[in-house]
């Protein structure tokens, strides 16, 4: 059956403007990063991008590792774009990245011109695109020259293969020189993206001020910190979570009684908002100016639906971001 997108799919969704770009992202995007390889049915894959396509949902977000394994990811949603997708191309926007490993030898990783634009031609091939609307330089690279590797993400750009480029996981300072190098030769960096949520708050010591000065985009990853703020482990770690399942992701020496204590707190302040930990969770992030999109993944259907329902109540009032911040700080 040919999948048709529902007519109504564009008036519930807020679009927010990148940094001073003319591009607007959704304010929640979908990120392919686990749940979309090869141990993944496909069917179950095609449902989470159809579900989310029809809420509104233009952006999804790849990298060439993405799987299991590596590529995979790529490869399934280039599947199911060409069967279900490719006639709303231009409505989508579609991002991968590269800079960790992805295959054998010196020229499959980090950021070397070399690796940059052999590595995207690869992506394109898997997706069965002819351009990716953001490429990604997904780490900094300590040994190749900041500048080699902004040139490569230049001229991916000037070469039809990209619209946009971005950076990934970039520190404050190094982020700014990125930026500057990549103005300096005629190619703006669009958006930049970090690890980001209650319980990861690096961006906030600098790198957030960095790119609202610069008029860069930022869309956060791992927003609910691996799934611990969600009412997931609100009983402690079950059995069948990610944390009980040896996951280099999530551990369960990370969910440490003091955490489940703040998780239990702020959901408790989330059903005060009526909302679900996660939502408030999300809001929380959105609430910065200098936020275009906020990155999900997801498993089942129903938890699009929920970040999607979040943006009914994205507003906080001083008292509940104080209470917020008192829960986070506390050492009990």
């Amino acid at each position: 059956m040919v999948f048709q997108a529902d007519k109504t799919r564009y008036e519930s969704m807020q679009y927010r403007r990148c940094g001073r770009s003319g591009l607007k992202l959704p304010a929640i995007s979908l990120g392919l990063w686990h749940n979309f390889g090869d141990t993944t049915l496909v069917d179950n894959s095609r449902q989470l991008l159809q579900r989310a396509f029809e809420l509104g949902i233009t952006h999804f977000d790849l990298a060439n590792n993405y799987g299991p394994p590596p590529g995979s990811a790529e490869s399934h949603f280039g599947r199911i774009f060409q069967e279900d997708f490719k006639p709303y191309r231009d409505e989508l926007i579609i991002s991968t990245k590269a800079g960790y490993t992805m295959w054998d030898g010196p020229y499959g990783d980090w950021g070397s011109r070399k690796y940059l634009i052999a590595s995207l031609d690869q992506s394109l091939k898997r997706m069965g695109l002819e351009y990716v609307d953001i490429f990604y330089h997904h780490r900094p690279d300590p040994e190749t020259p900041l500048r080699e590797t902004m040139k490569a993400l230049d001229h991916v750009v000037r070469q039809g293969k990209a619209l946009y480029v971005g950076l990934s996981n970039y520190p404050a300072e190094l982020a700014r020189q990125a930026i500057d190098i990549l103005e300096e030769l005629g190619t703006p960096c669009l958006i930049h993206q970090p690890k980001y949520s209650m319980f990861e708050r690096a961006p906030e010591e600098g790198l957030l001020s960095v790119l609202q000065e610069k008029g860069v985009g930022c869309i956060p990853f791992s927003p609910l910190a691996g799934g611990q703020l969600t009412d997931r482990y609100l009983n402690g770690i079950p059995a069948d979570s990610r944390a009980a399942s040896g996951s280099r992701f999530l551990n369960a020496d990370q969910v440490s009684d003091e955490k489940l204590v703040k998780v239990r707190q702020l959901n408790a302040l989330a059903e005060s908002r009526g909302q679900k930990l996660s939502q408030m969770a999300l809001a929380w992030i959105l609430r910065h100016q200098t936020v275009t999109s906020v990155l999900i993944g997801a498993s089942k259907t129903a938890q699009i639906e929920d970040a999607v329902g979040m943006l009914a109540n994205c507003h906080f009032s001083a008292d509940e971001l104080s209470s917020i911040e008192s829960i986070l700080n506390s050492s009990k």
